[in-house]
């Protein structure tokens, strides 16, 4: 071997030169600067150390510090170790190989970390998100609240008694306040089901709030929805039925369909059978058609109609998600609230524009509707889970 990479790559082994290189300071600034003022005939072979370590291409910001300090001090320990073995006489032999493991080590450590990280990491091309905190189910009556922790279902009678079951296959029986508002507030992460006083059955999916009366008087029944619900109004010819929203209000005539009012998403009303009337502020009554979709415009007021696949929009309620040419932020969405998640939908995000086709069983397992969601997408997707951290991102 010739002695110039003999030199250099003593400064390639050196422990402080690696440090220097990966985590400079100003104390270690101080005595490289001092070392190379003192040594003037060492700076060649030190400007050749440091262009061969920046081969390795390890970036900051694809490697954690901790990761880094963990991997240098592994390194140490190996040219240590292989020192104490070798003779003075052969230091030549033993900077090589030092050199060697210090340059394989990095680029072997590059490559695990990157295969699993590479993708979203060298582009903007994904999306994050997190698991969010649980938060309780909430059934308010007057001034009483009661709370609970799973999925349940109600089954209100005429004597203004709330029966109450959860997912533990609990009961309980709660009185209702004659002449108040009550209110059903199933948060995200959650869902519920109940029956009202004139049998009408409603599915509420999450992040929805319903207010109902306890016993319906007068001539109409009312209800007042925010969120999603799949709803077949019991019938009554002597009391219509009507949905309320922010925007708009539903008039039934007995009927079966979904009404979907999130905020920050389009508002719809997709008829299964039966008939229903739509009216917003000033605007005549849209009457739909079974399999037909009513999307709202907050700005106009008015609402547009198309012919659907209803299953897309009501088999939410039976335990699985259908998509069709789904947006995949939509899709998104949809199991966001489902599961409780937070999804950063930043502008600057590249998945406008993409679908997603087929169905998602929604099972209590994350890691398999995540994954299912990746391969009925449009494109070539990854799903990765670390702790409460979600990473979807392009493969490329």
């Amino acid at each position: 071997m010739r002695k110039e990479n003999t030199d250099f790559v003593r400064f390639l082994k050196e422990e402080t030169f690696i440090e220097w290189k990966l985590f400079p300071t100003d104390e270690l600034d101080v005595y490289w600067n001092e070392f190379i003022k003192n040594h003037p005939e060492e700076w060649n072979n030190i400007e050749m150390a440091e262009k061969h370590f920046r081969k390795v291409n390890i970036s900051s910001h694809k490697i954690p510090p901790e990761v880094k300090r963990d991997a240098i001090k592994r390194m140490e320990h190996s040219i240590q170790k292989l020192n104490r073995k070798r003779n003075i006489r052969r230091f030549t032999y033993a900077a090589v190989a030092s050199a060697v493991v210090l340059v394989l080590s990095l680029l072997y450590i590059q490559k695990a970390i990157d295969h699993s990280e590479q993708d979203f990491i060298a582009s903007t091309d994904y999306i994050v998100g997190n698991e969010l905190d649980s938060e309780d189910i909430l059934f308010i009556s007057g001034d009483k609240t009661a709370s609970f922790h799973k999925n349940i279902s109600i089954a209100i009678n005429g004597d203004r008694v709330a029966r109450v079951r959860s997912e533990l296959n609990e009961d309980k029986q709660i009185s209702l306040e004659q002449n108040t508002r009550n209110k059903l507030i199933v948060p995200y992460g959650k869902r519920s089901e109940i029956v009202l006083s004139d049998g009408t059955r409603a599915w509420l999916n999450s992040g929805s709030i319903l207010e109902f009366p306890s016993v319906f008087s007068g001539n109409t029944r009312e209800v007042f929805l925010s969120g999603e619900m799949y709803i077949e109004v019991a019938a009554d010819k002597r009391k219509s039925f009507y949905v309320h929203t922010s925007g708009y209000k539903v008039k039934v005539y007995g009927t079966k369909f979904n009404i979907s009012n999130y905020p920050g998403s389009p508002s719809s009303v997709v008829l299964v059978e039966g008939s229903v009337a739509l009216q917003s502020a000033e605007k005549e009554e849209l009457f739909l058609l079974p399999e037909e979709q009513a999307l709202y415009s907050e700005e106009t007021g008015a609402f547009d109609t198309r012919k659907v696949d209803v299953n897309s929009f009501i088999s939410w309620k039976n335990g699985y998600l259908s998509f069709e040419d789904t947006p995949m932020i939509e899709a998104l969405k949809q199991i966001e609230r489902y599961y409780n998640l937070s999804f950063n939908f930043g502008d600057d995000v590249s998945f406008h524009g993409l679908t997603c086709t087929g169905k998602i069983i929604l099972s209590d397992n994350l890691d398999n509707v995540m994954t299912a969601l990746t391969l009925i997408s449009s494109t070539n997707y990854k799903y990765k889970k670390e702790n409460r951290l979600i990473y979807i991102y392009k493969e490329y």
